[in-house]
């Protein structure tokens, strides 16, 4: 097991865990990957799965984005099937279209048939942070996983679904056989999760980036139990953990209350109205619309000025911090040197 490394300065760690940070830290998701050049010379000759199960490629791929960009946090290049696919589910993440699950599960015997993620599994992941933690210096990095609902939403549609009918069919239809599929996937973000704080990353983030598809009331009752128990049962490693997802601004209160220090907003919410709804103590992400990166300089300085104010001002109305981010992750046809001088005009204010 690593020892937690002491990153006092660290503007990220600071906004996260309720410190004043020396500047407006600002880190990006998917900020390693499809927009940089240097990423798609390296993925040219890798597919996406075997570059997140090669170790050395995992590291210069992660410490791309932090070279370029000067951002205040790297974020573990990886993929939120991996550890499903660590543990022998048969899947592939075709291009243009995302994972493909061969055998999706849809019903009890399928949901037994799952097995539990094994540490050995996901070595090379485990490899890769310790690179990354020797390379990044005072840098921190943030460990992530997808939470179990998006994970279940991949098994269970096969695939990207637009609007999930199989899986509200299974959850609304079948709540045992829901129950022990959540359970089960549970059980399997907690291990992974734990394979990458023991390997030493100083944060992590779960994404429940599909949970936005449901209602408050279906969120509470068959996703918020399992996502407690991850951020219960990872709460003694002290570290800031983020909870994240997309078009979640009726359930910012419920994810608030699964035990995150830190929730991660879209760009369809303001951050002071995210404050009052996730309530005080808990710090924030975001929230900068990723296409805003492609409407030219003028609009893309005004809109991160407002996000920084908007910041400011959840803080002076109860969040702990604020970190900022994009609503979503980097799109691939953006400019990366829109992305460099962003960072910096954010580190300026």
């Amino acid at each position: 097991m690593s020892t937690r490394r002491d990153l006092p300065e660290s503007p990220f760690l600071a906004a996260a865990t309720g410190r004043t940070p020396s500047h407006t830290p600002v880190w990006f998701m998917r900020q390693a990957g499809r927009s940089l050049p240097e990423y798609r010379a390296l993925r040219a000759n890798h597919k996406m799965l075997e570059a997140c199960f090669d170790s050395e490629l995992v590291c210069e791929i992660t410490l791309q984005p932090v070279r370029r960009h000067k951002v205040d946090a790297a974020i573990l290049f990886s993929d939120i099937v991996v550890p499903l696919r660590a543990a022998g589910v048969a899947l592939d993440i075709v291009p243009d279209v995302g994972p493909v699950i061969e055998h999706p599960i849809r019903t009890t015997a399928d949901v037994a048939a799952l097995t539990p993620l094994e540490r050995a599994q996901v070595a090379p992941v485990s490899n890769a942070i310790s690179l990354l933690v020797a390379a990044l210096g005072d840098v921190p990095l943030i460990g992530f996983a997808g939470a179990p609902f998006t994970l279940a939403s991949y098994l269970v549609e096969g695939g990207p679904s637009r609007n999930h009918e199989k899986t509200k069919a299974m959850m609304l239809g079948e709540p045992q056989t829901w129950h022990a599929l959540m359970a089960s996937l549970t059980d399997l973000t907690i291990e992974f999760l734990e394979a990458q704080l023991d390997a030493g990353v100083d944060a992590i983030q779960l994404f429940d980036s599909w949970a936005g598809t449901l209602s408050l009331a279906d969120y509470r009752a068959y996703v918020l139990p399992h996502s407690s128990r991850i951020f219960a049962t990872l709460a003694p490693r002290g570290v800031p953990m983020t909870h994240f997802g997309v078009g979640t601004a009726e359930l910012l209160g419920a994810m608030g209350e699964a035990g995150a220090t830190m929730v991660g907003v879209d760009w369809r919410t303001s951050l002071t109205a995210a404050a009052q709804r996730v309530g005080p103590g808990k710090a924030l992400q975001g929230n900068l619309d990723p296409v805003t990166l492609f409407a030219g300089w003028p609009a893309v300085e005004r809109a991160a000025r407002a996000v920084v104010e908007d910041g400011r001002a959840a803080v002076a109305a109860g969040a702990a911090g604020h970190v900022f981010n994009l609503g979503h992750g980097v799109l691939p046809a953006t400019d990366p040197e829109v992305v460099t001088d962003l960072v910096a005009l954010v580190h300026s204010l």
